[in-house]
Formats: structure tokens, sequence, C-alpha cells
């Protein structure tokens, strides 16, 4: 397989996506992989590459697991005390939660919902070798806890929401805590402001969000990772039922702030809304969400770069860091403070959408007002928007 350029030109992510189309050409039956490498962040790309290249999803089809047993060989050049078994078992930790999101993200709308979703959560935290904790808030304890936002979107489906907390902390007690929350819309009609059928084909994938946050937190409990992380699911499925939410609904959320409902295609900031409030009480060093959230940031960005905004620009510079360490491109984006009166209400404390331009900002800027503890100020945030990738 051609690398290109010189030895090392390409880094990390040439050896990734060589090694995954190494792997993914082969087709079934075993394969080797030995691509030139010169310390274990290359020999963690190339480990990594091969099993994303490997990746399939059978499981709607009459033979499920047809053809998904390989086996993978990766030779290394590393010496013993670079432990290059090690940097492969954690490429193989993380490539493993990967393919778990990767299936949610692929699984059916009729077989993945919020009580199903929950379910694999629980299955998987159960079999996991991770000390991992879940705790379910149901539609009833949603709606007796103030979760206006959350309620609000599931309401118009049979299949009522949850929100699945999803914890891991090692066992030191003085570490960070880092609070994720994933937007889950398992499946988006755009309610009563109902979608083209043409964008409603790929809506099962608007649960990406919570699925990378459950694989994350899975990962960060089985690496046994120095930090305390909490993820918050927030799992609806939007549907235009009798019962559906309408434009110019006023809803109470979580954290008090009673918000005006104008679109209801506009739903996964008011999921996330909820999350990061219940998240925020809980005292977290930095709270990250994860969300397919707006066309509009696929529009600036394209297809395959995810868009970082945040109240805290260290923050926000080290999760773009760290995107560039693990090959996933991404961009800053700004929170202009003009455009936060497009978010003004005459009727209640926030509008939940504001104008056409600059959508993808708006949203953040929505976001923002949810990043607060119970004195107001400001917790440390980022807002991931994957809608493209």
């Amino acid at each position: 397989v051609g690398l290109g350029g010189e030895p090392g030109e390409g880094g990390t992510d040439s050896l990734r996506r060589a090694a995954g189309a190494a792997v993914r050409a082969a087709g079934t039956g075993s394969v080797a992989v030995a691509l030139p490498h010169e310390d274990d962040a290359d020999l963690a790309a190339i480990g990594e590459g091969a099993l994303a290249g490997a990746y399939t999803f059978t499981a709607h089809k009459s033979a499920p697991g047809e053809g998904e047993d390989r086996e993978i060989t990766v030779f290394s050049t590393l010496d013993r005390k670079e432990d290059p078994a090690s940097v492969l078992e954690t490429a193989a930790t993380i490539s493993r939660n990967v393919a778990w999101a990767r299936d949610l993200v692929n699984t059916a709308p009729n077989l993945l919902y919020p009580q199903s979703f929950t379910e694999q959560v629980q299955q998987v935290a159960k079999a996991s070798s991770g000390k991992l904790k879940v705790e379910v808030l149901d539609d009833k304890a949603l709606l007796e806890g103030g979760f206006g936002g959350i309620v609000g979107v599931g309401q118009g489906s049979s299949r009522p929401p949850r929100i699945v907390v999803l914890s891991y902390a090692p066992r030191s007690k003085k570490v960070p805590h880092v609070a994720l929350v994933g937007k889950g819309i398992t499946f988006d009609t755009g309610g009563v402001c109902i979608k083209p059928s043409a964008g409603m084909l790929t809506m099962k994938s608007d649960m990406a969000g919570a699925a990378a946050v459950a694989a994350a937190v899975v990962a960060a409990a089985e690496l046994e990772l120095p930090v305390a992380v909490t993820g918050y699911l927030c799992l609806a499925e939007n549907m235009p039922g009798g019962n559906a939410q309408r434009p110019g609904d006023v809803v109470t959320m979580r954290n008090g702030m009673t918000v005006e409902i104008l679109d209801t295609d506009a739903e996964g900031r008011m999921v996330l809304a909820d999350g990061m409030a219940l998240a925020a009480e809980s005292g977290p060093d930095q709270i990250l969400d994860v969300a397919t959230l707006t066309g509009a940031c696929v529009v600036a960005l394209g297809p395959h770069i995810f868009g970082v905004m945040g109240n805290d620009e260290e923050l926000r510079t080290a999760i773009t860091e760290a995107a560039d360490r693990a090959d996933e491109p991404s961009w800053p984006l700004p929170l202009p403070t003009d455009l936060r009166s497009g978010l003004d209400s005459a009727v209640a404390d926030l509008a939940h959408k504001g104008d056409r331009w600059g959508g993808a900002l708006t949203a953040g800027l929505f976001l923002q007002e949810f990043a607060k503890d119970s004195d107001g100020e400001q917790i440390p945030w980022a807002h991931l928007d994957i809608a493209g990738p």
C-alpha cells in the first residue's frame, strides 16, 4: 500500500489511512500489516487504522456475523522497552469501543430507540472490564425532575425519552472530572416541522453524539485513565405524533430557564441543554457536548471537519490539538456576542433558535447558557458539532 512521499512525511494520518485501506481491500480472512513506524504513536495509528478498515456491520443480514471474525497481525520494529504489545492492546480497546459506537449508529431506527439504546448501554457496561456505573432517568423521572427540553422533544413519540448517566471514576479521588453530554435523537423526523423525505433518510444517525460519549466512557474505564468521566446520554425520538411539540410552545428546562420553541426540527439543543444542566449539578471541571447538531456547520466546514466552540479558549484549543493527534480534522468557531440578541424572546427567557445566518454559532450560544453552576458562574465548556463527519 502506498504511503506517498518520504517515510514519515504524512505522519500518523497516512499510516492510519493506509492500514485501513489495505485491510479493507484484503477482504475476509487473515491479514498481516507491516508498515514503517518510528514510535508508539505511529504504531497505534497503524493498529487503529487496521481495525477500522476491518469493520463491517452485518447485524441486519440474514447471516449476521459472516466475515466479521478476522485475524489481523501487526508487525512492529519497536523494541521491548517501548512495549509494542501494550500499544496495540490500547489500540484494540479504543477500536473495539469505536466499533460499538459505529454499530449503534448503523442500527435500524425501529430497533434502536431510547429504551433499547439504554438496554445496550447497560449490557455493555455490565460486560465491560471497566469500573462503570449506570443510572437511568425514565420518562416519569424526567417529567418530575423538570427536564422540559427532552420531555418536549420526545412527547410526540410512543417511545418515551431517557437520560442515561454512565460514569467511571478511578480509585484516586484527587483527579479531574470531565462531563460528556451526547445528543441521542434515535430518529429525527423534524417533528411537526417535518423534514423532506430526502433529508430524513440518514436521521437514524442523529444519535451519533450519544454513541460517541457512551463508547468514550467505556474506553476510559477499560483503559483506567486517571480522570473521572461521566457521560450523559440524552435519548429521544423526534416524531410528529398527536401530542407532539408545536412552534410557539414554552417549556421549562432543568435549570429553571424558560424556552420558546420556534422550530421543532432544532430539537438537539433542547435535549443537550437539559443534559448539560444536569451535568453542571455534579460540579465537573469541564463539560464537553458532542452532537450532530447543525446543517449550518456542514455548510461552513464540509462533511469531514467538525466544529469546536466554547466559553474557554484554553479548553477549545486543547480539543483541536487532541483532534489533530487523533487525525480527526476540526476547526475552532467563534461565539460572537452580537449574535446573542437573536436568541431573545418576547415571551420566555430564551428563544431556542436564532437567525438562519450563523446557525451553528447561535446553536452554540444557546448551549452556552446551560454551562453554568448554581451561582450562574460559567463552567469551562466546549461544544463539538459533528454533523458533517
